[in-house]
């Protein structure tokens, strides 16, 4: 026969270890949650980085094509073309050469 001590003692010390198996378990499901939770919270983000990224690409694509186009015209205002042009649309010069025809009212 066992002595009545120890039979306590190993009940008392089999629930003190459910107890704890009990804790362990509950802090690793709430740290489950806790990353979970975390880890859609970053899904979230990178997607809106995502979105972020790829519409700064499109404007960076834009302004480059809004340069090249800047360039064109730079070279197009040194020419004599553009010159003549301006000359008779805002000064209302003409060549030497060149014949008016006024339209009648």
């Amino acid at each position: 026969m066992r002595p009545y001590g120890r039979s306590k003692r190993m009940r008392r010390e089999k629930w003190a270890n459910r107890m704890a198996i009990l804790g362990i378990t509950m802090v690793v499901f709430c740290l489950a949650i806790a990353i979970n939770t975390k880890g859609a919270d970053l899904r979230k983000s990178d997607l809106a980085y995502a979105a972020k990224e790829e519409d700064l690409e499109q404007q960076v694509a834009a302004e480059e094509e809004r340069a090249r186009e800047l360039e064109e015209y730079k070279i197009y205002v040194k020419t004599k073309q553009y010159a003549e042009e301006v000359a008779k649309e805002k000064l209302g010069l003409v060549n030497p050469d060149e014949i008016l025809l006024k339209p009648s009212e």
